[in-house]
């Protein structure tokens, strides 16, 4: 189980403190596929990057499974279980895809079991596995590789913000199918940063962050007709802020 209690997290812009996350509370269950939806500059990803530990918490407590992990690196969570797939993929110049995922899989694995990881994403194994995780990859392959990485790591937590960002049609489409599997078969929760209807539609519970606070928090079920039943995720924050 995932807690946040009463966290903040504010930067210093134009000589002045700007609060991001605002005094947020927060508890995820084991065993689920969580969805965190809300207007763009609303504090997703920097939510995202503070579970993951990428930043830490101006104010207040992060637990895993029981234990405060507020102060510990982005290692030190990886060790515990968690992962983090970035919106924009990390470049790693002469490092082969075939020891990326080995890296991920904390084993050596052989290339035919490190290309059905490949292939879970859609890409044909025998074209990448060799290749360099460096500039000749496009956005999309480098975000699919990415993904397959965490499948490989399979933890307790996995985290993506905005897995659809940068990757075609055909690719979102195989993305779907990715996460589909992944609901059915892993044994963990998954929290992904979506604003896309089809990944809000495998949700089992959906989260609403507007200007650094959640607006609501439920099942699929509860949430997801009052987002689909507004023009943007602006209207939709507004929505559940006036209590409709």
């Amino acid at each position: 189980m995932l807690t946040l209690e009463h966290v903040s997290f504010d930067v210093k812009e134009d000589r002045e403190q700007k609060e991001i996350i605002k005094d947020l509370s927060l508890t995820l269950d084991d065993n689920k596929f969580i969805v965190i939806t809300g207007p763009n500059g609303g504090g997703k990803s920097t939510l995202a990057k503070l579970i993951a530990g990428i930043i830490k918490p101006t104010d207040g407590k992060i637990w895993f499974d029981g234990t405060d992990i507020t102060d510990m690196s982005i290692t030190e969570r990886a060790n515990m279980g968690i992962s983090f797939a970035f919106q924009q993929p990390v470049r790693f110049k002469g490092v082969q895809v075939l020891d990326l995922i080995r890296l991920a899989a904390k084993k050596n694995l052989s290339a035919a079991d490190a290309c059905q990881y490949l292939s879970e994403v859609g890409l044909c194994a025998k074209d990448y596995i060799n290749r360099e995780v460096n500039a000749s990859l496009s956005g999309g392959e480098l975000k699919r590789i990415e993904i397959a990485t965490v499948l490989a790591r399979a933890t307790r937590l996995s985290v993506f913000d905005e897995p659809e960002a940068g990757i075609d049609l055909w690719s979102f489409q195989n993305l779907i199918r990715v996460f589909e599997r992944m609901r059915e078969t892993i044994k963990g929760t998954i929290l992904i940063i979506s604003h896309q209807e089809r990944i809000l539609n495998i949700a089992d519970e959906i989260v609403v962050i507007a200007d650094g606070q959640i607006v609501r928090q439920g099942p699929r079920e509860e949430i997801l007709p009052g987002l689909l039943g507004t023009a943007s995720a602006v209207e939709a924050c507004e929505y559940y802020q006036e209590g409709r």
